[in-house]
């Protein structure tokens, strides 16, 4: 990692880590067929839905990382792709859950995966030892802090990129936070798409000491539900 790439505590961001997560899964699902260039033909595509990271310790500037990637279980709507993150020696130094589905891009609908015979013969039983998602609610509370979204936010689908929501999330927390504190666990949910120039309010509680909920907004509806749990340095 490149000390271009790193955040100002000389670590891999997690957003940086989030876009390698979405880059590799959607790699490893071309690779096996079921991927875009697949879907798109028949106006289907992969989202992602939810998202946990947790971390033992992050890659620092100039330390190699590596992440491998597998299918973990899957059902008729969703599937369960799993990454381990590892360190130049080869040991595990975090994890993360991810959950899919395809859509029909036309309906906006999710699709029945059951057909993609692939995904079902690849199930692996490697373990994965965190925590599934917590169960992420709206929050009626909160300090809210208001966002509308412009174009370098949205990606070619034309709605808010999911790394985008992520740095938006972020920055709700100063840097004097970040210097004094280190991001252990990251939950996230997608509940709907957010459009350019779609008014939305960033709702942020810290529901117990470093452990903070920050929910995005839009229509008084949830779109995006988050949690980031720290730890001190």
């Amino acid at each position: 990692m490149s000390a271009g790439e790193c955040n100002p505590q000389a670590e891999l961001p997690m957003p940086l880590l989030l876009t390698r997560i979405i880059d590799i899964a959607t790699h490893h699902a071309n690779a096996w067929g079921v991927g875009y260039a697949h879907l798109i033909s028949n106006r289907r595509a992969w989202v992602l839905s939810r998202v946990t990271v947790e971390m033992m310790r992050w890659p620092r500037v100039d330390e190699d990382y590596t992440l491998i990637t597998w299918i973990e279980d899957y059902n008729n709507h969703f599937s369960q792709r799993v990454f381990e993150v590892q360190d130049g020696e080869g040991q595990p130094i975090g994890y993360a859950r991810t959950i899919w589905m395809v859509i029909d891009l036309d309906k906006r609908t999710g699709v029945d995966i059951t057909s993609l015979s692939y995904i079902r013969e690849n199930v692996h039983d490697r373990p994965c030892p965190i925590e599934p998602q917590s169960r992420l609610k709206p929050m009626t509370e909160g300090r809210d802090v208001e966002h509308t979204f412009g174009y370098v936010e949205c990606d070619f689908n034309r709605h808010v990129n999911t790394v985008r929501y992520l740095e938006l999330i972020m920055n709700q927390l100063d840097l004097s936070y970040y210097d004094n504190h280190w991001l252990r666990r990251l939950e996230m949910a997608f509940v709907k798409e957010t459009h350019y120039g779609e008014q939305a309010t960033l709702r942020i509680v810290e529901q117990a000491p470093d452990d903070w909920r920050i929910n995005i907004m839009a229509d008084g509806a949830d779109h995006v539900r988050t949690r980031l749990v720290f730890e001190k340095r």
